[in-house]
């Protein structure tokens, strides 16, 4: 089932008119957020955002259409207000609508001529230095189309287009040309430039660590003795029948999902009874995760404690390096409903044999989903695990799609089952 991921790269929450998905039920993202959507093979619908409850720019997408391929397009004929555009997830040459269409939008209004003005009244909206904050529905003004055809055309869909016997304008009609293939959709949404770009809620996120060398005899760190519970951290709970140890290893460096695992240097340590919890104190720069014990295949906890965006928490559960058993990631901050990522369900005991590794310790688990030093991807463990969990809860395949899990006290709590 494909995913619509909209991101919200303004600093303020942005509501969306959801058409044909979501139960057509309207939804806001919340600033420098992504939220996802659902969508059925073969749907087709519109997200429209909202300004002051008007409509305005929106993003059009028709999964799996004529041939196999998504359609997918920006239109601003019922109005604009922001910026937006739309892409096939990894493939930027499907990119449609124009990322700083609003500065382009004022600044051919500065330009316009008194005339121009006057016959666009009750069109154009402005501020009260006299900057534009929308425009009405085109569809309903041809005056206003051909003034936004000045600087857009070709950039996004404009008029009605080839409809009711109109041949439609050619600019607009390449706008609904095939993507290739059928994938998820990527929506990204500014009051600035609205290009994608990976959001800082992912730095703790870390590259496939080919190249990284495999330290099967890690000195444990000091067991964690809890001190400050009032600063950063996480609280920790061993809901397993048996008595772990859990490292937290900070990344050797942080990038926009392309961080640098660290797998010989835990930071911390803290060995909890079964049943036991305690609040592991670390620094508001950690970027990195928690697992059971050193070794891997194993569970992964990712999280970092003061987003550079938001200055929150942000975490999910990975299990491309491994499942060594269930692991939860959840908010603190009170936040109703509350954020929770990850499973709670025992998926290692009855799947496939092909899907499992004996590690060093003679623990059987789940073999990597993307490869390592040890093996390369393991296809019939990602299957499984997409089966039994899904990659909206935890990182399968990598890519996107996985819930973003946000505190904002800068705390988040992990249950490791």
């Amino acid at each position: 089932m494909p995913q619509i991921f909209i991101t919200n790269k303004s600093g303020h929450p942005q509501p969306f008119e959801v058409h044909g998905w979501n139960h057509n039920l309207n939804i806001t993202v919340p600033p420098h957020h992504t939220s996802t959507l659902s969508a059925p093979d073969k749907s087709s619908g519109a997200i429209i955002a909202l300004h002051d409850g008007h409509e305005g720019e929106q993003a059009e997408i028709t999964f799996n259409g004529f041939g196999g391929n998504d359609f997918i397009d920006i239109s601003n004929i019922v109005g604009a207000g922001g910026n937006i555009t739309i892409q096939q997830e990894h493939d930027n040459s499907t990119r449609k609508g124009d990322p700083l269409f609003m500065q382009h939008l004022r600044t051919a209004w500065k330009k316009a001529s008194q005339q121009t003005k006057a016959e666009l009244r009750g069109s154009v909206f402005t501020d009260s230095h006299g900057d534009v904050t929308r425009i009405g529905p085109i569809k309903d003004h041809p005056k206003l189309e051909s003034f936004v055809r000045s600087f857009a055309d070709g950039k996004t869909y404009i008029g009605v287009g080839a409809w009711g016997g109109s041949p439609g304008n050619p600019h607009d009609n390449a706008q609904s040309g095939a993507a290739h293939g059928t994938k998820n959709a990527v929506i990204t949404y500014s009051d600035d430039d609205a290009s994608p770009s990976p959001p800082a809620q992912l730095a703790h996120r870390p590259a496939t660590p080919h190249q990284v060398k495999l330290v099967e005899n890690v000195s444990a760190a000091a067991p964690h003795k809890p001190a400050d519970h009032s600063g950063p951290g996480i609280d920790l709970h061993n809901k397993s029948h048996k008595q772990c140890t859990y490292f937290f290893y900070d990344n050797y460096w942080n990038g926009n999902g392309t961080a640098g695992a660290n797998f010989d240097h835990p930071l911390k340590s803290a060995k909890l009874a079964p049943g036991a919890s305690t609040f592991v104190s670390l620094p508001a720069s950690f970027k990195g995760r928690v697992q059971r014990g050193t070794l891997i295949p194993a569970t992964w906890a990712e999280f970092q404690l003061d987003a550079s965006n938001d200055h929150a928490a942000h975490g999910d559960i990975s299990l491309e390096q491994g499942c060594d058993g269930a692991c939860t990631i959840a908010s603190t901050d009170g936040t109703n409903p509350r954020h929770v990522g990850g499973f709670e369900k025992d998926i290692v005991s009855h799947a496939p044999e092909g899907a499992k590794y004996k590690r060093q310790d003679g623990v059987v688990v789940l073999a990597s989903t993307v490869g390592n030093w040890i093996a390369g991807a393991n296809n019939v463990a990602a299957d499984w695990e997409m089966k039994e969990v899904g990659q909206r809860k935890a990182y399968i395949r990598g890519g996107t799609g996985t819930d973003d899990v946000r505190s904002g006290n800068r705390r988040l709590e992990v249950t490791f089952f």
